[in-house]
């Protein structure tokens, strides 16, 4: 007997820039369609960013990613990632450049579900972004604000600049650096930055200011007591 297709099998849409769904609709059609390398659901909005230039993105979205890494090495309790997707609401499922996030045993906000995703709010999440134009510092900005990320850190390729933000009251204000220009980290104690070293491109100095942090009585502090 000769086979035939069933007319009424499902077919899924797929994914479009600017389309509003359910993370659960979102995640569907994120699933079949395997050559999609990156879509994020940012307030409900699907958002599917274009192809990444080198000076603009990957050569900052590499040095963010060392400096959080180089971090994280010297602090066991913290675990990073990159583009990982966090399940953060029913409307907010990002991928963000880089993140930090205290392991969840010992008192972190964020864990991994059964699906192998992250769950919940990770301590700090680091995004680059073209411009202050950027969804990264509006409609995202307010998505990791509405779901309890402690801090966000924003580079501004284009603007040569970086913000840093931390939670006060449900809102992000911007924290500013100290009188030698280093950034210190509210919610990851030791965890400092030269940001214009780091715009510079001038690595060795961006771990060298790590170093200090790491050396500091309250990131020992900060190991000792998570780490009881």
């Amino acid at each position: 007997m000769q086979s035939t297709i069933d007319s009424r099998a499902e077919v899924i849409p797929p994914l479009e820039n600017g389309d509003r769904l359910t993370r659960e609709e979102f995640e569907r059609r994120y699933n079949a369609m395997p050559h999609v390398k990156k879509a994020e659901l940012i307030r409900g909005i699907v958002h599917m960013p274009s192809p990444v230039r080198q000076r603009q993105h990957g050569s900052p979205h590499f040095r963010l990613i060392n400096w959080l890494g180089y971090y994280a090495a010297f602090t066991p309790i913290v675990e990073g990632g990159d583009n990982s997707t966090l399940r953060l609401s029913d409307e907010d499922e990002p991928q963000p450049d880089a993140f930090l996030m205290i392991a969840p045993e010992r008192g972190g906000r964020a864990r991994l579900d059964a699906d192998g995703y992250i769950v919940g709010s990770p301590e700090l999440v680091a995004e680059v972004a073209a411009s202050s134009v950027s969804i990264d510092l509006h409609d995202k900005l307010d998505a990791y604000a509405a779901n309890g990320i402690q801090e966000y850190v924003v580079w501004r390729t284009q603007d040569k600049a970086l913000d840093w933000f931390a939670l006060d009251g449900g809102r992000y204000k911007r924290l500013d650096p100290d009188a030698n220009g280093i950034f210190r980290s509210i919610v990851l104690p030791g965890l400092w930055l030269d940001s214009r070293a780091l715009l510079a491109g001038d690595m060795q100095r961006v771990f060298q200011v790590v170093q200090d942090g790491l050396a500091s009585p309250e990131h020992a502090k900060f190991v000792e007591l998570k780490g009881k």
